[in-house]
């Protein structure tokens, strides 16, 4: 939270600089609309954070100034990142493609790595990722005591999905190497997700999604247990094989892994419930879906925005409890099988247009605890850590954080990047949730250290 010393966990993080990036070539003015489904997202900011190692082959000062540049001219291409978000006519938020530019805040904390709290991501990562106050995008870049390097960046969802953001990354890192051209040129093609006309009407969609207007207001809870916050936790790769094959059953296709550790914390979400002293009768699960390969062939599977639907199931507590993991995993696979077509998002789309301009939400997101437990999953196997490498090499860690704001908890599995068999799982439920799911499940989601990333 860059603004001129924060504190938190011991550690102060001091803003040095600040500029403003524009893209490098100078762009015509122009509003780009966002799609039905963008208008699917309130407005929330997503943030993502890589950790490197000091430098071995430039200072920290010539890292920062090879960012700026190789930022400046990654706008060119993702230039709605250069823009911001205005209110048309009729209430609904555009883009406003005026290279207005973006914040890139320069600071320095008085922490080493290794002494990162990364299993606490409120009191860690959330320091060094910037508050987003303009634009679409905002970045920050820390050096640490030991010379490490923090680059963090904060994005409105409402323009951007993960995969698109993970897009932006991978060519940022590839123009600060010089490894040109990009491999991912973004595609801003709206008409690709147009409505039909005629409008499709399909009224299940009403149970996934509603109108802002019937949201219920907002429960503040006194109970600490009761409060979400969230921690970071790894899994290794043969936990997550044995997983699925429990999950799997006596099946000769196995489920997925998403799918397995779905229902794994699933099955642990439940059990949490069921200790209430007034327990309650139901559980939701939702299960994020990109609709890029079912909407678009190959070469447009670079469209930049957001092509995402949130179907979600609902169990009993006593069932998700009892019954074994191969049939919770069965349950999950059916609610995520009539969402993953391109009828389902064809559907999805034309619901939005009979809506607009009033905005619409998941419902899944504004579950109340009046309802039952419930989260949602959404899978950040395509996180490219790996690939982040701005000319210093590869980042020792690297985690995308989404307190997101609603009633329902969030779950993001990523790849690990000590090894890409592993799975490092950013959690936002519960303290409670939180504090059950490390006593019942420690041998398969191990909080993030030290001695497991190599620091």
């Amino acid at each position: 939270m860059g603004e001129a010393a924060e504190q938190a966990s011991g550690f102060h993080v001091t803003t040095t600089r600040k500029h403003l990036i524009t893209a490098a070539l100078p762009l015509q003015d122009h509003w780009l609309p966002l799609s039905n489904l963008d208008l699917l997202l309130p407005p929330l900011h997503v943030s993502v954070c890589f950790c490197y190692k000091k430098p071995c082959n430039i200072t920290n000062s010539v890292a920062n100034e090879t960012l700026k540049t190789a930022l400046a001219e990654t706008l060119v291409s993702y230039y709605a990142f250069a823009g911001e978000i205005v209110t048309n006519p009729t209430g609904e938020p555009e883009i406003l493609c005026n290279n207005r530019g973006v914040d890139f805040v320069e600071a320095v904390a008085n922490v080493d790595l290794r002494e990162l709290n990364l299993y606490d991501p409120d009191e860690s990562i959330a320091l060094l990722v910037p508050i987003k106050k303009h634009g679409v995008i905002a970045i920050q870049v820390t050096q640490l005591k030991c010379g490490s390097i923090v680059v963090g960046c904060t994005f409105d969802h409402r323009v951007a999905d993960a995969y698109s953001m993970n897009m932006f990354l991978i060519s940022w890192a590839e123009i600060s190497r010089s490894d040109v051209p990009i491999s991912c040129v973004p595609s801003f093609r709206r008409s690709l997700l147009n409505p039909r006309r005629p409008l499709i009407i399909d009224s299940s969609i009403d149970q996934m999604y509603m109108p802002v207007t019937s949201l219920p207001p907002s429960q503040e809870t006194t109970d600490p247990d009761n409060i979400l916050a969230s921690r970071l936790y790894y899994i290794k790769a043969d936990a997550l094989d044995e997983l699925q094959t429990l999950a799997s059953g006596s099946k000769i296709l196995k489920r997925t892994k998403l799918e397995a550790f779905s229902a794994f914390l699933w099955k642990l979400v439940a059990k949490h419930a069921a200790k209430d002293p007034v327990p309650t009768k139901n559980s939701k699960l939702g299960i994020v879906v990109d609709g890029r390969k079912r909407l678009m062939d190959q070469k447009t599977n670079t469209y930049f925005g957001n092509v995402l639907s949130i179907p979600f199931g609902g169990q009993t507590i006593d069932d998700l409890i009892n019954k074994p993991l191969s049939w919770v995993t069965d349950e999950v696979h059916r609610f995520l099988e009539s969402s993953v077509t391109k009828e389902h998002f064809l559907n999805l789309i034309d619901w939005v247009e009979t809506r607009r301009p009033v905005p619409a939400v998941s419902r899944i997101y504004s579950t109340g605890s009046d309802d039952g437990p419930a989260f949602v999953v959404s899978s950040g196997r395509g996180f490219p850590v790996n690939q982040v490498d701005f000319g210093w090499g590869s980042p020792v860690f690297g985690s995308y954080h989404f307190p997101w704001g609603g009633n329902a908890g969030y779950v993001m599995p990523m790849p690990s990047s000590v090894d890409d068999r592993d799975w490092m799982v950013y959690l936002h439920l519960t303290k409670g949730q939180l504090k059950f799911i490390e006593e019942e499940a420690s041998h398969v989601l191990k909080p993030i250290d030290n001695n497991y990333l190599f620091f």
